[in-house]
């Protein structure tokens, strides 16, 4: 077995488990991970809760006592999903203390039927930093156009935001202004720009899952030539906008007030199609300061195969920026593929949040106790 993962780690990415479950956390699965497979940080999703709810006996208890106060399916949902993220912060807490806060964290997402509402994100994220309650705790807010203002406001409360679904170069650019908004809200309000922290959630396979149905229905040699290749083009020159955004003046001057960057985090990160190499969205996408969330298949893969050879970003913005300009050529319109992603991607998380309150309902009617 070959240490892909420690190299990784040496490079400057951060290995993130793109999964959680109470069985992770009580059999002493998550701990393994962190000291064996070099993993600092967890990000969830309502999918991955969904998931984690309907199998097996895990949750019971919680849910027959939560059931037994006759608490609303919304509650029952933020208790349980609170619970396991604070107890994975618990677990993670001491790479939190040993990096100084920018690892050892675990992220939690709004309820995604607010993506379009500012006001209500706001509201959402407040009440979930207050209900984890753990300082190595992240808020999941979507970079949709109401969730900008709500991640400068948020931010600029002093909460620690990881942005997701950024599918864009030109919303990712808003995302960064966003964070250094939040920032000197923060500054004014005299807060400790050091404990604030945030993460770029930028997708990556679904990008490739959206043009390649394009470049097949194109279906010439030179649409096929091109299979594969737009999402990491994309990613790599959403670094390039991270490395222009914080060496700007205005970085420097938050910077010289304490503040973090806000790294790029890689999501969506496990291949979609059978034929590319399972380790295509983590061999090519190697930098320092950037974070890999990965599902466990995706970790898996790279322990045993990833060629890790150092940093596989830098002086490829050029052929990045070609293969985009490709595209165009033959008629795929990028600002029309990251619109649908985007819309896409706020109705998948809320249809998985649909699934996630039917089935927690029925567990609650499982486990509720008889009358009387």
């Amino acid at each position: 077995m070959t240490d892909a993962l420690k190299r990784l780690s040496d490079e400057g990415v951060a290995i993130w488990l793109d999964d959680l479950s109470r069985k992770r956390i009580t059999s002493g699965n998550l701990a393994e991970l962190i000291d064996q497979q070099h993993v600092v940080g967890v990000t969830t999703n309502p999918t991955i809760f969904q998931k984690a709810i309907s199998q097996g006996d895990g949750y019971d208890q919680q849910l027959s006592d939560l059931a037994a106060r006759k608490v609303t399916v919304e509650e029952a949902i933020r208790m349980i999903t609170t619970a396991d993220v604070r107890d994975a912060a618990d677990i993670l807490r001491p790479v939190f203390d040993a990096t100084n806060g920018q690892d050892g964290r675990v992220s939690i997402e709004v309820d995604p039927r607010l993506a379009h509402n500012t006001k209500a994100t706001v509201a959402e994220a407040k009440q979930l930093a207050w209900l984890v309650d753990r300082p190595n705790t992240l808020i999941k807010i979507p970079a949709t156009q109401a969730g900008l203002p709500a991640i400068a406001e948020t931010i600029g409360l002093g909460i620690s935001v990881n942005v997701t679904l950024i599918f864009s170069l030109e919303r990712y650019r808003k995302v960064m202004d966003a964070y250094l908004t939040g920032l000197e809200k923060a500054k004014e309000r005299g807060l400790d720009l050091s404990k604030i922290h945030s993460v770029a959630s930028f997708f990556v396979s679904r990008v490739d899952t959206e043009i390649d149905k394009r470049l097949d229905g194109i279906g010439t040699d030179e649409a096929k030539a091109l299979r594969g290749k737009a999402a990491v083009a994309n990613a790599r020159l959403a670094y390039q906008a991270y490395e222009e955004v914080f060496s700007s003046d205005r970085w420097s001057a938050l910077e010289n007030a304490g503040a973090n960057k806000q790294r790029p985090l890689w999501a969506s990160t496990g291949v979609k199609d059978p034929a590319y190499p399972a380790t295509l969205y983590v061999d090519g996408l190697v930098a320092p300061n950037t974070v890999n969330t990965m599902p466990e298949a995706t970790l898996e893969a790279t322990e045993a195969q990833a060629e890790i050879t150092g940093n596989t970003i830098a002086g490829t913005y050029e052929q990045a920026r070609a293969d985009l300009d490709a595209l165009e050529k033959l008629g795929i319109s990028y600002d029309d593929v990251v619109q649908v992603l985007e819309v896409e991607g706020v109705e998948k998380f809320e249809a998985s949040w649909t699934d996630l309150l039917k089935s927690t309902q029925a567990e609650l009617e499982r486990l509720a106790p008889s009358e009387g």
